[in-house]
């Protein structure tokens, strides 16, 4: 009697019942989700991966800022299709240091997880300006305006609050963050000073004009870090499903 007098009680009054509700699916969800905190392989370390250099950091923003994840990916599933296609498949890792990760399940172009080093730097300039020059079937539309220079007044700002959520970006990092930007698009400019505080970085003019750093240069020295870091052959392989 009294079960059946509690259910019916439940039933009949909606704040009650959400209230329940709410505590049972926290309860699960903290069941879940807290243990991982306690795990010290929820995420594999792999050798190789680094913060985004100043450079490349504001390009993931302009990455962001413009839409790019809509149309293209960087999640490579654990498939053959995918592996021949793309290359290794994504590893959470390579993600440790985005705020957002750029994952999706809609690809109206190709994945860009491995994308790094495939073309040159005067190729994506030249794609991002006027992509149909390159690729006659693209629908993607014209990125020429990237041309102009890029504002990184507030770079330090940025490299701050990414150390903030997590990113391990040190004090030298932060000081230096305008001119190992500077530095990244310039080659000739203390080149030193910013490989010692950014392994394997390239440095490079890389819209193909060195007199001054543009969006450009931004947005192409990200697409070309993409997929790089990580020596894959050093990574223990996991079966590739088949499909």
């Amino acid at each position: 009697m009294f079960k059946k007098f509690s259910h019916a009680l439940i039933e009949k009054n909606l704040i009650l019942m959400g209230v329940l509700s709410l505590i049972t699916v926290s309860i699960g969800g903290l069941v879940q989700i807290v243990p991982l905190f306690a795990v010290e392989t929820t995420i594999e370390r792999v050798e190789g991966i680094r913060p985004y250099t100043p450079l490349e950091l504001a390009g993931r923003d302009i990455y962001v800022r413009e839409g790019c994840y809509t149309c293209h990916s960087q999640m490579i599933r654990p498939f053959r299709d995918e592996a021949e296609r793309y290359g290794h498949y994504s590893l959470a890792a390579e993600s440790l240091y985005d705020h957002p990760f750029q994952w999706g399940s809609k690809r109206t172009g190709p994945d860009l997880a491995r994308v790094g080093g495939r073309y040159s730097d005067d190729w994506h300039s030249a794609h991002l300006r006027s992509p149909r020059d390159l690729v006659p079937e693209s629908v993607m539309p014209p990125y020429a305006f990237l041309d102009r220079p890029l504002d990184y007044r507030d770079i330090a700002a940025a490299l701050r609050g990414q150390r903030a959520v997590g990113v391990p970006y040190t004090d030298a990092m932060i000081a230096n963050a305008a001119a190992d930007l500077e530095a990244q698009a310039r080659p000739e400019m203390d080149p030193a000073g910013f490989a010692g505080r950014y392994a394997n970085a390239r440095q490079s003019a890389f819209d193909g004009d060195g007199r001054t750093v543009t969006e450009m240069d931004a947005l192409v020295a990200y697409l070309q870090m993409l997929g790089t870091l990580v020596r894959f052959g050093d990574v223990t392989p996991e079966r590739v499903r088949q499909q």
